[in-house]
Protein backbone atom coordinates (compact mmCIF):
# COMPACT_ATOMS: atom_id res chain seq x y z
CA UNK A 1 0.00 0.00 0.00
CA UNK A 2 1.58 3.60 -0.78
CA UNK A 3 0.30 5.34 1.77
CA UNK A 4 -0.62 9.55 1.65
CA UNK A 5 2.50 10.36 3.31
CA UNK A 6 4.28 8.92 0.43
CA UNK A 7 2.18 10.76 -2.31
CA UNK A 8 3.47 13.64 -0.65
CA UNK A 9 6.68 13.14 -0.57
CA UNK A 10 6.96 12.20 -4.11
CA UNK A 11 4.58 15.04 -5.14
CA UNK A 12 5.54 18.08 -3.13
CA UNK A 13 3.79 20.61 -4.93
CA UNK A 14 0.00 18.75 -5.09
CA UNK A 15 -2.11 19.77 -3.13
CA UNK A 16 -2.86 17.47 -0.25
CA UNK A 17 -6.32 17.09 -0.56
CA UNK A 18 -6.10 15.59 -3.76
CA UNK A 19 -3.50 13.13 -2.45
CA UNK A 20 -5.66 12.20 0.28
CA UNK A 21 -8.51 11.59 -2.20
CA UNK A 22 -7.21 9.48 -4.57
CA UNK A 23 -4.22 7.52 -2.36
CA UNK A 24 -7.34 4.90 -1.37
CA UNK A 25 -8.78 4.50 -5.37
CA UNK A 26 -5.20 4.59 -6.36
CA UNK A 27 -4.09 2.10 -4.30
CA UNK A 28 -7.12 -0.28 -4.97
CA UNK A 29 -6.76 0.48 -8.98
CA UNK A 30 -3.22 -0.86 -8.63
CA UNK A 31 -3.92 -3.77 -6.76
CA UNK A 32 -6.93 -4.88 -9.44
CA UNK A 33 -4.55 -4.35 -12.62
CA UNK A 34 -1.46 -6.06 -11.11
CA UNK A 35 0.98 -2.99 -10.62
CA UNK A 36 2.15 -4.61 -7.75
CA UNK A 37 5.93 -4.02 -7.05
CA UNK A 38 7.35 -0.80 -5.98
CA UNK A 39 9.13 -0.37 -9.44
CA UNK A 40 5.93 -1.09 -10.99
CA UNK A 41 4.36 1.64 -8.49
CA UNK A 42 6.93 3.94 -9.00
CA UNK A 43 6.36 4.15 -13.05
CA UNK A 44 2.78 4.35 -13.01
CA UNK A 45 2.67 7.17 -10.18
CA UNK A 46 4.86 9.34 -11.95
CA UNK A 47 3.15 8.77 -15.39
CA UNK A 48 0.20 9.59 -13.29
CA UNK A 49 1.27 12.12 -11.77
CA UNK A 50 2.61 14.32 -14.59
CA UNK A 51 -0.59 13.25 -17.00
CA UNK A 52 -2.96 14.87 -14.04
CA UNK A 53 -0.96 17.69 -13.03
CA UNK A 54 -0.19 16.20 -9.37
CA UNK A 55 -3.57 14.37 -9.32
CA UNK A 56 -5.44 17.89 -9.56
CA UNK A 57 -7.25 17.10 -13.02
CA UNK A 58 -8.83 14.60 -14.22
CA UNK A 59 -10.37 16.46 -17.42
CA UNK A 60 -8.92 17.32 -20.93
CA UNK A 61 -8.24 20.50 -20.68
CA UNK A 62 -8.89 21.83 -24.37
CA UNK A 63 -9.26 25.48 -23.78
CA UNK A 64 -6.07 26.57 -26.08
CA UNK A 65 -5.14 29.90 -28.11
CA UNK A 66 -4.85 29.63 -31.44
CA UNK A 67 -0.95 29.82 -31.25
CA UNK A 68 -0.94 26.57 -29.22
CA UNK A 69 -3.36 24.83 -31.77
CA UNK A 70 -1.13 25.40 -34.66
CA UNK A 71 1.98 24.14 -32.18
CA UNK A 72 0.25 21.08 -30.62
CA UNK A 73 -2.42 19.89 -33.77
CA UNK A 74 -0.29 21.14 -36.49
CA UNK A 75 -1.79 18.18 -38.16
CA UNK A 76 -5.60 19.48 -38.10
CA UNK A 77 -4.76 23.39 -38.22
CA UNK A 78 -2.70 24.59 -40.66
CA UNK A 79 -3.49 28.49 -40.93
CA UNK A 80 -4.14 30.60 -38.16
CA UNK A 81 -7.61 31.42 -39.38
CA UNK A 82 -8.60 28.03 -38.58
CA UNK A 83 -7.14 27.95 -35.66
CA UNK A 84 -8.52 31.30 -34.44
CA UNK A 85 -11.78 29.90 -35.49
CA UNK A 86 -11.69 27.32 -32.20
CA UNK A 87 -9.73 29.05 -30.10
CA UNK A 88 -10.84 29.10 -26.89
CA UNK A 89 -13.96 26.88 -27.66
CA UNK A 90 -13.36 23.08 -26.14
CA UNK A 91 -16.02 21.33 -27.68
CA UNK A 92 -15.36 22.66 -31.24
CA UNK A 93 -11.52 21.79 -30.97
CA UNK A 94 -12.18 17.89 -29.60
CA UNK A 95 -14.74 17.52 -32.10
CA UNK A 96 -12.12 19.01 -35.02
CA UNK A 97 -9.12 16.63 -34.02
CA UNK A 98 -10.82 13.40 -32.82
CA UNK A 99 -12.84 13.22 -35.20
CA UNK A 100 -13.47 10.33 -37.29
CA UNK A 101 -10.24 8.10 -35.72
CA UNK A 102 -9.92 5.99 -32.14
CA UNK A 103 -13.76 4.25 -33.33
CA UNK A 104 -15.26 8.42 -33.29
CA UNK A 105 -18.11 9.56 -35.60
CA UNK A 106 -17.37 12.41 -38.00
CA UNK A 107 -17.20 16.41 -36.97
CA UNK A 108 -20.70 16.66 -37.09
CA UNK A 109 -21.42 13.55 -34.54
CA UNK A 110 -20.15 14.81 -31.42
CA UNK A 111 -18.16 12.00 -30.61
CA UNK A 112 -14.66 13.94 -30.42
CA UNK A 113 -15.83 16.04 -27.18
CA UNK A 114 -18.07 13.30 -26.06
CA UNK A 115 -15.15 11.30 -25.63
CA UNK A 116 -12.68 13.53 -24.84
CA UNK A 117 -9.88 12.87 -22.60
CA UNK A 118 -10.96 11.75 -19.09
CA UNK A 119 -8.77 9.51 -16.22
CA UNK A 120 -5.24 10.24 -14.49
CA UNK A 121 -3.73 9.18 -17.76
CA UNK A 122 -6.81 10.32 -20.12
CA UNK A 123 -8.37 7.95 -21.68
CA UNK A 124 -9.35 9.20 -25.52
CA UNK A 125 -12.05 7.90 -28.15
CA UNK A 126 -15.19 5.60 -28.42
CA UNK A 127 -12.88 2.40 -28.81
CA UNK A 128 -11.12 3.08 -25.66
CA UNK A 129 -14.25 4.33 -24.11
CA UNK A 130 -15.29 0.98 -24.76
CA UNK A 131 -12.72 -1.19 -24.09
CA UNK A 132 -12.07 0.17 -20.96
CA UNK A 133 -15.62 0.23 -19.81
CA UNK A 134 -15.91 -3.31 -20.65
CA UNK A 135 -13.10 -4.47 -18.70
CA UNK A 136 -14.09 -2.19 -15.97
CA UNK A 137 -17.97 -3.23 -15.66
CA UNK A 138 -19.18 0.18 -16.11
CA UNK A 139 -21.04 1.72 -19.22
CA UNK A 140 -19.02 4.63 -20.25
CA UNK A 141 -20.83 5.83 -23.05
CA UNK A 142 -24.14 6.17 -20.62
CA UNK A 143 -21.87 7.02 -17.21
CA UNK A 144 -18.59 9.02 -18.77
CA UNK A 145 -18.65 11.21 -15.94
CA UNK A 146 -16.95 8.19 -13.94
CA UNK A 147 -13.42 8.56 -15.31
CA UNK A 148 -13.75 11.87 -13.31
CA UNK A 149 -14.06 10.58 -10.17
CA UNK A 150 -11.49 9.47 -8.33
CA UNK A 151 -12.41 5.52 -8.33
CA UNK A 152 -12.67 5.67 -11.89
CA UNK A 153 -9.77 8.18 -13.09
CA UNK A 154 -7.55 5.63 -11.20
CA UNK A 155 -9.26 2.45 -12.42
CA UNK A 156 -9.19 3.65 -16.14
CA UNK A 157 -5.57 4.55 -15.64
CA UNK A 158 -4.79 1.15 -14.19
CA UNK A 159 -6.38 -0.50 -17.01
CA UNK A 160 -4.55 1.66 -19.86
CA UNK A 161 -1.60 0.38 -18.27
CA UNK A 162 -2.61 -3.23 -18.12
CA UNK A 163 -3.92 -3.34 -21.59
CA UNK A 164 -0.73 -1.62 -23.30
CA UNK A 165 1.41 -4.02 -20.93
CA UNK A 166 3.28 -0.42 -19.48
CA UNK A 167 4.55 -3.21 -16.44
CA UNK A 168 7.29 -4.28 -18.64
CA UNK A 169 8.98 -1.10 -18.93
CA UNK A 170 8.50 -0.06 -15.65
CA UNK A 171 10.04 -3.87 -14.57
CA UNK A 172 13.32 -2.71 -16.76
CA UNK A 173 13.38 1.25 -15.17
CA UNK A 174 12.80 2.29 -19.01
CA UNK A 175 10.75 5.64 -18.05
CA UNK A 176 11.55 6.93 -21.67
CA UNK A 177 9.64 4.11 -22.98
CA UNK A 178 7.07 3.99 -20.85
CA UNK A 179 6.54 7.69 -21.81
CA UNK A 180 6.48 7.24 -25.51
CA UNK A 181 3.84 4.39 -24.68
CA UNK A 182 1.50 6.60 -22.87
CA UNK A 183 2.19 10.27 -24.43
CA UNK A 184 3.01 9.36 -27.99
CA UNK A 185 6.35 10.71 -27.12
CA UNK A 186 8.42 12.45 -24.50
CA UNK A 187 6.43 15.47 -23.51
CA UNK A 188 7.22 16.46 -19.81
CA UNK A 189 9.85 13.76 -19.36
CA UNK A 190 11.78 15.56 -17.23
CA UNK A 191 8.70 16.00 -14.47
CA UNK A 192 8.19 12.50 -15.14
CA UNK A 193 11.78 11.43 -14.40
CA UNK A 194 11.88 13.72 -11.37
CA UNK A 195 8.30 12.00 -9.85
CA UNK A 196 10.23 8.68 -10.74
CA UNK A 197 13.27 9.05 -8.90
CA UNK A 198 11.37 9.90 -6.07
CA UNK A 199 9.06 7.38 -6.08
CA UNK A 200 11.68 4.77 -6.55
CA UNK A 201 13.44 6.62 -3.09
CA UNK A 202 10.21 6.81 -1.08
CA UNK A 203 8.69 3.20 -2.14
CA UNK A 204 12.06 1.50 -2.04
Amino acid sequence: MVTKEQLASIFHDADKSDLNEICEPLNAAMKEFGIDTPLRQAMFLAQCGHESGNFSTVEENLNYRAETLLKIFPKYYKTLAEAMAHAKKPELIANHVYSSRMGNGNEASGDGYRYRGRGLIQLTGNDNYTACGKALNVDLHKTPDYLETAEGASRSAAWFWSHNGLNKFADAGDIVGCTKRVNGGTNGLEDRTIHYNAARKVLG
